[in-house]
């Protein structure tokens, strides 16, 4: 199950932490059947570190990471210093990514989608423990078999939610 593998969580901190919070909610309780190990877990980091020092903490949370996680909300799309430049580590090493829609979407919304994840091999989901589980089960694997020169957005159609019971 690739949900065991550890994930990188990459959101707007000042706008969508309590979306990070749920996840983490969802992880904690005993009568939701989803798991992750989040690759922020690792170490603790400096609040009070400069720009290169976090960017180089980040940097080493993504060494263990075999998938990402991007909560796309309304400013998602907007943040460069860290959040972008996130997005571009996950890209440069390769990651599967899986973006959270959290206006509840289940596909690309090309309003809010970072441009930088808009014709990349993408998995577009709502915020939803069920989906997301599904896409953390999954999608690595659809990630790793797809064509190299494989590029577009990608969803799950409804029937996978309605299995799902969603």
């Amino acid at each position: 199950m690739s949900y065991r593998n550890k994930t990188y969580v990459i959101f707007d901190g000042d706008n969508d932490m309590w979306a990070y919070v749920y996840m983490m909610g969802w992880k904690n309780s005993e009568r939701i059947d989803f798991n992750f190990h989040n690759a922020h877990d690792l170490a603790p980091r400096t609040e009070r570190a400069g720009e290169e020092t976090v960017k180089h903490q980040l940097r080493e949370r993504f060494s263990s990471a075999k998938q990402v996680i991007v909560l796309v909300g309304e400013h998602t799309k907007n943040l460069f210093r860290f959040v972008r430049w996130e997005m571009q580590v996950a890209q440069d090493l390769g990651l599967p990514i899986i973006a959270v829609n959290l206006n509840g979407r289940e596909r690309m919304d090309t309003n809010l989608c970072p441009p930088i994840l808009c014709d990349e091999y993408v998995v577009h989901i709502s915020f939803k423990a069920k989906i997301i589980r599904y896409a953390l089960d999954n999608f690595p694997d659809e990630f790793a078999r797809r064509a190299s020169v494989a590029q577009a957005a990608r969803h799950y159609d409804d029937s996978v939610y309605q299995n799902l019971g969603l």
